[in-house]
């Protein structure tokens, strides 16, 4: 029996669900850790961190203002209606929770600690906006922009957008105070990526060995794990020499050294690590 697909409605609801709980973690980290302690690290919210300090402005009001061009954007260069509902959902969304957090207490008056946990915090939220193919408006609309065109990664795209403000809370609060703000911004773009690709991590073997028929049936009869052969020519001899590539897990790449030792102890294997596989025997989007 065919398994059923999910109708187009659900995974449209679950979008929509994937961006307001990621919101909802950007604003209590907001507020928990980045706002109380000064740590501008980047973004709109960076923003109204410094207007909240030197004006008194109300952060939620500020990051209401700053989005609406922004989201104007978005609709005109990501396009669709759809897109454009969701993003709106995410831009007033955002707000109003830190609106609505905003007399919650601060998990510490520790800067370090509040750039590490706001940083988490933030990055956690963003990653899980973005799996839902949306966005919460402000740069990290912005960095949609920039990956879109140019391919560069999202947790990059927002450091370099994010990067000037830092460097304006740096020169109005204190130096300290911005490179609180650099590790904050650091971690979420690590904590981005995080989310997006996840934490296991598998293997991609390339082997180069005499017997490579043998090595072949061993991998697929007790790893079962597929692979491809590619056609090589050694630099040396100009002879012909298959190389065997195959992606494993962590837990499968000991046995496969172990496999290709066992049968050619003079193989040449060559090992690097592959953040994201989709397809069979692994995730499937």
């Amino acid at each position: 029996m065919k398994k059923r697909r999910r109708q187009p409605k659900f995974e449209k609801a679950m979008e929509y669900i994937y961006t307001l709980i990621g919101a909802s973690f950007i604003a209590l980290g907001f507020n928990l850790f980045l706002l109380p302690n000064q740590v501008a690290s980047g973004g709109v919210s960076g923003i109204s961190i410094i207007l909240a300090n030197v004006l008194g402005w109300e952060p939620a009001f500020v990051q209401w203002s700053f989005n609406i061009p922004l989201f104007i954007a978005g609709v005109l260069l990501l396009g669709g209606r759809q897109y454009g509902l969701k993003t709106l959902v995410g831009t007033a969304f955002l707000p109003f929770v830190v609106y609505l957090t905003k007399d919650i207490e601060p998990w510490t008056n520790d800067p370090l600690l509040a750039a590490l946990f706001g940083g988490i915090g933030a990055g956690l939220g963003l990653g899980i906006v973005f799996r839902g193919k949306g966005s919460t408006g402000g740069t990290d609309l912005a960095a949609q922009i920039l990956n879109k065109y140019t391919g560069i990664s999202l947790g990059t795209s927002i450091a370099i957008i994010d990067g000037v403000i830092v460097l304006a809370a740096a020169m109005i609060f204190d130096i300290e105070r911005g490179l609180y703000a650099l590790i904050g911004l650091y971690v979420t773009s690590k904590t981005i990526d995080l989310v997006q690709v996840g934490i296991g991590r598998s293997k991609m073997t390339m082997v180069i060995t005499s017997k490579q028929e043998e090595v072949r049936e061993a991998i697929l009869n007790k790893i079962d794990r597929g692979m491809t052969k590619l056609t090589a020519y050694g630099g040396y001899t100009d002879q012909e020499r298959p190389v065997l590539m195959c992606v494993v897990d962590q837990s499968e790449f000991t046995k496969l050294k172990q496999i290709v030792k066992s049968i050619d102890p003079s193989a040449f294997v060559i090992v690097t690590d592959a953040s994201e596989v989709l397809g069979e025997g692994f995730k499937k989007e």
